[in-house]
């Protein structure tokens, strides 16, 4: 019974020294990094910040790109007058300007579809930032019927929409 006390006594005291050493290395791990931690996050605040302000400039740029090169020139329809005059028929299109910046009207397109368009002979009109321009075309147009319009500026900007001529001549 001695020897079996004293085998008993040998491991415990085996694993009591190996528990020992485990908690004192645990102790050393914990200790450095806690040395550490301020440090990683530190830098780590720092790296999130800067790819948080260069996701930001990012964003900032090409929205302003895109911003500055739509304000420069806006055309939009105004109105579509059709109507006769001395038994010729006639169309006035009213396009408007609502950029910053000033154009000229060159070309005009008119159809019975968006995909089947005339070219229609016009004289170049100038439109100002925020003015109006109005183009006069001499038109065989029938009452009730859609036609479809589409209006080029010399930077190559278009605008294109439909429209019903009046069922009342």
């Amino acid at each position: 019974m001695w020897i079996s006390s004293s085998y008993r006594l040998n491991n415990q005291s085996r694993d009591f020294l190996i528990k020992s050493k485990v908690r004192i290395l645990t102790k050393r791990i914990k200790k450095s990094r806690k040395a550490i931690s301020p440090i990683l996050a530190t830098l780590l605040l720092v790296v999130i910040a800067v790819a948080a302000i260069v996701v930001t400039y990012a964003w900032v740029m090409t929205y302003m790109n895109n911003a500055g090169q739509r304000a420069g020139v806006m055309l939009y329809k105004m109105n579509v007058n059709f109507y006769n005059v001395s038994a010729v028929k006639r169309i006035d299109v009213d396009i408007g300007n609502s950029g910053s910046s000033d154009t000229t009207i060159t070309t005009l397109y008119i159809g019975l579809s968006a995909s089947n368009l005339v070219n229609q002979t016009i004289i170049p009109q100038s439109l100002k930032s925020g003015g109006m321009a109005r183009l006069t075309i001499d038109y065989n147009w029938t009452a009730g019927t859609i036609y479809y319009f589409k209006v080029f500026e010399k930077g190559q900007q278009t605008i294109d929409w439909p429209e019903q001529a009046p069922t009342i001549t």
